[in-house]
């Protein structure tokens, strides 16, 4: 499916079928399939971290052997998962309002410390607004501080939160996150979702491969609230459709 850091992948399963809500999932043979994912040791060592971490729950399975593979995502773990799909974030919580604008100058002689940063900051939903500024609306300061504290790069960072005050808003997010290239990808995505559901495959083969899709569109979101693109974004008529679709794949 693209992903093959287990932790994220267990994450993302979680999501994807649990939904927003944080419904339960059973590891059955199906989301092992789809998910790429089987209980070896070192799976069951990967969720038994995460639960140690509480980033996930595992069921009180009682007198129910269904649910002895059950895992929810916690909040702290959907948190963890929108530093590496920022798309989630506005889909559970509003958005406060504020720019997160980070800026950074690390000299040439340190170009393998200034790529670190750049991948490690990857899934932050952040946007290049001019030459070593950052702009992004998830409030990611925090993880920011956690992630250099300590290390060379600290003392190259700024990093500021700021409200809009003036200027077209749909100027500077084609500028900084190219909105309509992302649309095109979106609707590329929906083409190859209609072949795929009118495959002759069996219905997980289906899901499988619907998933594997919208995980490469889901890493290039960078996760825009909708008071700044707007209810009908293409994105969130997405999220609609995955929906719709995973509920009758899984049936």
């Amino acid at each position: 499916m693209g992903i093959k850091e287990r932790r994220t992948k267990i994450l993302l399963a979680l999501f994807l079928i649990g939904d927003a809500e944080f419904s339960y999932v059973s590891f059955d043979e199906r989301i092992k399939k789809i998910f790429d994912l089987s209980l070896n040791e070192k799976t069951k060592g990967t969720i038994s971290g995460l639960i140690k971490d509480i980033l996930i729950e595992k069921a009180n399975t009682g007198s129910d052997p269904a649910m002895a593979s059950s895992y929810k995502l916690t909040e702290k773990g959907f948190f963890e998962l929108c530093l590496q799909f920022p798309f989630f974030r506005f889909l559970k919580i509003n958005w406060d309002g504020k720019w997160r604008i980070i800026s950074y100058e690390i000299p040439e002689t340190k170009r393998e410390i200034r790529d670190r940063l750049r991948r490690e900051m990857q899934g932050w939903g952040l946007g290049p607004w001019h030459r070593s500024f950052w702009i992004t609306p998830h409030p990611i300061i925090q993880n920011l501080k956690e992630l250099v504290f300590g290390r060379e790069e600290e003392k190259y960072i700024q990093a500021f939160e700021s409200q809009h005050v003036f200027g077209d808003r749909d100027i500077l997010i084609e500028k900084v996150w190219e909105r309509s290239n992302l649309d095109k990808s979106y609707r590329e995505l929906f083409k190859k979702w209609h072949e795929i559901l009118s495959s002759n495959e069996e219905k997980i083969e289906k899901l499988e491969k619907v998933i594997y899709e919208y995980v490469k569109i889901l890493k290039i979101d960078p996760g825009l609230p909708k008071e700044l693109i707007g209810q009908s974004w293409i994105g969130f008529e997405g999220w609609s459709i995955f929906r719709e679709i995973k509920s009758i794949l899984l049936s």
